[in-house]
């Protein structure tokens, strides 16, 4: 008797489980590749992004509150400026100094921030002066602050921490003054170009103060528009009149050299 013939349709029924198998395969090999190249860290890689997380959370804190003027009040303001000035910082020079032992002492210092700022100086950047009793150390507004702001950008920070450096440890006084265009501004901070310019010495000063430069040493004036170096009916002109200038005195005394 002829064996009676399954239905091809019966065959192909009893074969699908192999194509639920190949996929069940086809996805564990793919789990195990994933597995794989997690596990499989680049050290290197690894070892950067280590000590950039650890760079960044160690850092010391690099800014403050603007100085607020006009219609709104300063809130928790910071500690007093003695509480963040270093205990360490050396005595300062003997203020008996003769007149041609400051001068000499006017010089190097003169020779160390030509030096910090060479490559600004040779731009057109920054710009340093002097003469027998003074330096003026010019520096535009927007290498420490954005536009309409007392309140240093980061980069700010380094720039003056590059000055600090260079007066720590020494008697010289030093006077910042600040200075703006003929833009007039009107916010609730700053009620005009006067408040932004005496906001922005103030600035400067309290950073330096945080440097170790030490605060009877310094002071800070503002005088908004009214001390242009430039026309400001062009925005070359404009540029250069907004600026931070420090005036860096052969003498110990500040109130004594202010000009």
């Amino acid at each position: 008797m002829r064996r009676r013939r399954q239905p091809q349709e019966d065959l192909h029924n009893k074969e699908r489980w192999l194509i639920s198998y190949a996929d069940f395969i086809t996805l564990l090999f793919a789990f195990f590749v994933v597995m794989y190249s997690v596990s499989s860290v680049n050290e290197g890689k690894y070892k950067v992004l280590s000590e950039t997380l650890t760079g960044v959370f160690n850092a010391p804190q690099r800014s403050f509150q603007p100085i607020e003027v006009g219609d709104q009040s300063q809130r928790g303001t910071a500690a007093a400026t003695d509480d963040v000035i270093s205990p360490d910082i050396a005595e300062t020079v003997d203020p008996a100094l003769s007149e041609q032992d400051r001068s000499a002492e006017l010089r190097t210092i003169a020779d160390q921030l030509t030096l910090d700022f060479d490559e600004l100086i040779s731009q057109g950047v920054v710009s340093l002066e002097s003469n027998k009793r003074w330096l003026e150390l010019n520096l535009p507004d927007s290498l420490l602050f954005s536009s309409g702001s007392a309140e240093p950008h980061y980069d700010g920070f380094e720039v003056v921490k590059k000055i600090a450096g260079v007066l720590r440890n020494r008697d010289n006084a030093v006077k910042v003054e600040g200075f703006t265009d003929n833009r007039p501004i009107r916010t609730s901070a700053y009620p005009s170009n006067w408040e932004l310019s005496a906001a922005r010495a103030a600035a400067v000063v309290r950073m330096l103060a945080m440097e170790g430069v030490e605060p009877e040493r310094l002071a800070a004036v503002g005088y908004g528009q009214h001390q242009p170096v430039a026309r400001n009916d062009t925005e070359e002109g404009r540029r250069r009149n907004r600026r931070v200038v420090l005036l860096i005195s052969r003498d110990a005394s500040i109130r004594g050299t202010m000009r």
